[in-house]
């Protein structure tokens, strides 16, 4: 797909790599509807971008309400869509399945999951009526492998990798593509960012953190590239980082394996994963 004149939607643009994947669209020629529960973030993805080319959006994607009638309003503002990027999403506290409440389980669901199905329902009828047009689903590292301490999140993005490849199946041969991505560990403010995450527990992560190397990272910017060549590149899958592509590799020959390297590797990192509040 050739992104010049395009009209992409993107969830999450008021940071990380929402704001990075708006931000690179713009570059492309793209014109972007920058969608993001922060008002305040989205001003500061605005004032970054400088361009007419952006709108911004206030929209909670756990409300459908709000999200179905979201798609009439970007093509108020810019007259079609042809890109959906479903990238917003939050963590969990590094707290067990046994510590945490329904309550926080469901709030990540609300986002991650149920966000990615209200809006690729509402904007698929639109979507199908252009000559070219795509979703791109972001899900995980944690989609396809365990992750202590994130197992809820992770279930929520296997949700989103099973919804995504049914996509890529129901609509094969047709003017609609698919992709789904699965960033490893990238620097962003997530964490920060997460609801349920308080100050108290951040300061507790830090203080528990292992003196081994971190694992390795990579930047939004650098993420936000390799989703944007995969829609020009009709890409239906990308693992993105070293750690998300090893992973791959390793659960794919030994799964329980990889899943005890990345148990290891995380509490290396951060400390113990807590099983009680």
């Amino acid at each position: 797909m050739d992104l010049k004149g395009k009209v992409a939607v993107v969830t999450g643009a008021g940071s990380g790599m929402g704001r990075e994947l708006a931000i690179q669209l713009i570059q492309k020629g793209a014109r972007v509807a920058a969608a993001d529960i922060n008002p305040d973030t989205l001003a500061e993805t605005s004032l970054l971008v400088g361009s007419d080319a952006l709108s911004t959006h206030v929209v909670n994607i756990s409300d459908r309400t709000r999200v179905e009638a979201f798609p009439e309003e970007v093509i108020r503002i810019h007259g079609a869509v042809d890109v959906l990027i479903n990238n917003a999403g939050i963590v969990q506290p590094f707290l067990t399945i046994n510590a945490l409440t329904i309550e926080q389980i469901e709030r990540v669901f609300s986002v991650n999951w149920s966000g990615v199905l209200y809006m690729t329902k509402a904007f698929l009828p639109y979507l199908k009526k252009r000559p070219e047009a795509h979703i791109l689903n972001v899900s995980s590292m944690g989609g396809f492998v365990p992750v202590p301490g994130q197992v809820a999140y992770g279930a929520s993005k296997a949700a989103v990798k099973l919804f995504t490849e049914g996509l890529m199946s129901e609509y094969a041969g047709t003017n609609l593509g698919v992709t789904i991505a699965f960033p490893g560990s990238v620097a962003t403010n997530i964490t920060q960012n997460a609801p349920d995450i308080t100050k108290e527990d951040l300061e507790r992560l830090a203080a528990t953190a292992g003196e081994g190397d971190p694992p390795p990272t990579i930047t939004a910017a650098f993420a936000a590239g390799e989703m944007i060549k995969a829609i020009e590149q009709g890409k239906q899958r990308i693992y993105i980082g070293r750690d998300s592509q090893t992973i791959n590799l390793y659960s794919r020959l030994f799964p329980a394996g990889a899943a005890d390297q990345l148990r290891k590797m995380l509490i290396k990192a951060i400390g113990p994963i807590r099983d009680e509040v």
